[in-house]
């Protein structure tokens, strides 16, 4: 993960420490859920080559995977709850993952999210520097599950959002796990996903719904390279059929977390009504199943030549590109490749 603009954020956090808040730090949850479960994060998040490496390791060695990759007894969370009752549907939820290794902290955003009804949790060490899959990841799931477990929350209102590598792996989150998260705020941090950099395509039945996941790019004006890695990122999504993007550029500001007037925006556009063009969705995907297809159909014409270097490279290379779309073509001639291992 790149630039994580901890100078900026640790600035603002201290100044709305020095305030009267109602925000809980520290706060320790107990509730674990079955989708931050080691298997299952596995299943969702790795690309299926490396899905099919790992469980076979397992297999071979004789090893089970451990239930639960975080211990919550041993975590700390930010925690804001609106200081208004619930909104008849229950409360909005923001998970919010931070660049650094100290949670981020609601500050001047804490009056919008009480008039919106919204409450926001961030996990301690969960910064750039730790693993993805091992501890940000099921450390957001479990921030969730536990806001879930205590208040009352529209299902229809829970997003993720992250800042800078936060931001990355938001996005990495609301791929994987698009039947939680209704929208993803990617502040200054967004990747391609199509393997490039680490990105993958989960599971079609996955994949499917996060088509209809509202992506809201929030980058400061000044952020130069960022605003240039936020453009390959909705090129990728638009490949792939994924439609539904607002973009905001925020002006004055460099690579910083949102003001409280580009934060309202961005939960205005997390909040807007769907817009998804069903016909044209049916159409986008016509041609990226025929896409896959064709590639698969490639690779296996240069294994049943024998050039299985170049099969294995095409597979690969469709491993990367498609991921979880064609798992079943990709474990079929994989196991043709490796001798039915």
């Amino acid at each position: 993960m790149r630039r994580a603009a901890i100078g900026v954020w640790a600035a603002a956090c201290a100044a709305c420490a020095a305030s009267s808040v109602r925000t809980e730090s520290g706060v320790v949850f107990t509730q674990y859920s079955a989708l931050s479960r080691n298997a299952e994060i596995a299943r969702r998040a790795l690309p299926p080559l490396t899905y099919r490496r790992f469980q076979q390791t397992l297999a071979t060695r004789g090893l089970r995977l451990s239930e639960q990759a975080i211990d919550l007894a041993k975590e700390r969370f930010e925690l804001y709850v609106p200081s208004r009752p619930p909104p008849a549907r229950g409360y909005g939820v923001l998970v919010f993952i931070s660049p650094a290794q100290h949670a981020m902290r609601p500050g001047f955003w804490r009056s919008l999210f009480d008039r919106r009804g919204v409450i926001f949790v961030s996990a301690d060490n969960s910064g750039n520097d730790t693993n993805t899959l091992d501890r940000r990841l099921p450390l957001a799931l479990l921030a969730y599950e536990n806001v879930r477990a205590r208040y009352p929350v529209d299902a229809e209102r829970v997003y993720v959002g992250g800042l800078s590598g936060g931001g990355r792996v938001a996005e990495i989150v609301a791929l994987a796990y698009p039947d939680v998260f209704r929208g993803a705020l990617l502040n200054a941090g967004a990747d391609p996903i199509d393997g490039q950099a680490g990105m993958y395509k989960p599971p079609g039945e996955l994949f499917r719904r996060f088509e209809h996941t509202r992506l809201v790019y929030a980058t400061g004006e000044r952020d130069e390279g960022v605003l240039a890695e936020d453009e390959v990122s909705r090129r990728s999504m638009r490949g792939a059929c994924v439609f539904d993007i607002r973009t905001e550029t925020v002006f004055g500001i460099g690579h910083e977390p949102l003001d409280a007037v580009a934060m309202d925006r961005a939960l205005d556009d997390l909040e807007a009504p769907r817009a998804v063009d069903e016909a044209e969705l049916a159409r986008c995907n016509a041609r990226l199943d025929q896409e896959i297809a064709a590639a698969l159909a490639d690779a296996a014409a240069a294994l049943a030549r024998g050039d299985r270097d170049a099969a294995r490279a095409k597979v690969k290379a469709i491993d990367a590109r498609f991921a979880g779309l064609a798992a079943a073509g990709i474990g079929e001639l994989d196991a043709r490749l490796t001798g039915g291992r």
